[in-house]
């Protein structure tokens, strides 16, 4: 805000616009870019330590060093020049993305790190104002050369560690959803799913995902899934667990559902589920009790005295 005001006074006292000679607006944005991305290189040290100085005092990148803050500025402030100078943004959008990778897990927010761009475009247009305000001009050409360029590189910056923010909460709730539904191999041919908490039609979804791909590699026989942990069930869900049944039976593996609470028993009879393809035993332990039988181990249960003598 205060250098968009800067500029308006600017242009109220500038002198009418000439036409450069020396060609057409293009080349002449062009050249005053190359102009001005030399004036940026030869007071790096000044301009790097200013802006990461009005870094620590807007509040900005607390999770971070000052030692770190001034790294990260020195590469930044590189990365800005290289795009004012080549107009290419492929290298920024790699360090962004790098960046952001560092310090979202961090807990450096979006607003932070546009916050800092924008702290950076401020510092940088300060010292055009300081260089150019003799000629009203020149200053007024420069900056309809840098504002676009400054511009856009705040634009990709915020894009980049928007996207990488995006992935990486897409990654953690992947793996959230995977602690949640773990398919535990507990002997050869043999897995447990236990699931706990409420299903709906996504997470039931993903729990099919996930057993069929735990039966193909570890080539299994029975499953049990023990469903103890969880409150109710709909239709829809309880006709996705009857589906997952099927498509288990399909790839070679028997089910056996485990843990189904009077509530949830009651509601698959009064929604009208087909149970008869669904083997139900009462708790876990005989669920897997029943399914070491249909794998062919003996099952033998001894009384407490039995055992002490044993």
């Amino acid at each position: 805000m205060a250098m968009a005001e800067r500029r308006r006074a600017t242009r109220r006292r500038a002198r009418p616009v000439v036409v450069p000679s020396e060609g057409p607006t293009g080349e002449s944005n062009a050249s005053l870019l190359r102009e001005l991305v030399a004036h940026l290189r030869r007071n790096r040290t000044q301009l790097r330590e200013t802006w990461a100085r009005r870094i620590t005092d807007a509040q900005l990148l607390t999770a971070m060093t000052a030692e770190e803050i001034f790294a990260e500025a020195t590469s930044v402030y590189d990365n800005y020049i290289e795009v004012l100078e080549t107009g290419s943004v492929e290298a920024l959008q790699d360090y962004a993305r790098n960046l952001s990778e560092r310090i979202i897990p961090r807990g450096v927010e979006t607003d932070e790190v546009l916050g800092i761009v924008l702290l950076l475009r401020d510092v940088l247009a300060r010292s055009l104002f300081e260089k150019y305000q003799s000629d009203f001009d020149l200053l007024n050409r420069v900056l309809d050369a840098y504002e676009p360029a400054a511009n856009r590189i705040a634009n990709t910056v915020g894009v980049s560690f928007v996207q990488e923010r995006e992935r990486i909460i897409r990654q953690q709730q992947e793996a959230i959803r995977d602690l949640s539904t773990p398919v535990l191999q507990v002997r050869e041919r043999l897995l447990i799913l236990p699931i706990i908490g409420a299903i709906d039609s996504q997470r039931a979804r993903q729990l099919t995902e996930q057993l069929l791909r735990g039966i193909r590699t570890n080539r299994a026989k029975v499953v049990v899934i023990d469903i103890t942990g969880v409150p109710t069930i709909d239709q829809t869900v309880a006709n996705h667990i009857v589906q997952t049944v099927e498509a288990s039976r399909l790839m070679g593996a028997s089910v056996i559902i485990t843990g189904l609470s009077a509530e949830i028993a009651q509601t698959l009879v009064t929604i009208g589920v087909d149970l008869s393809k669904v083997n139900a035993v009462g708790d876990l332990q005989g669920g897997i009790e029943e399914a070491e039988r249909l794998l062919g181990y003996e099952v033998t249960v001894r009384s407490e005295d039995a055992a002490r003598h044993t």
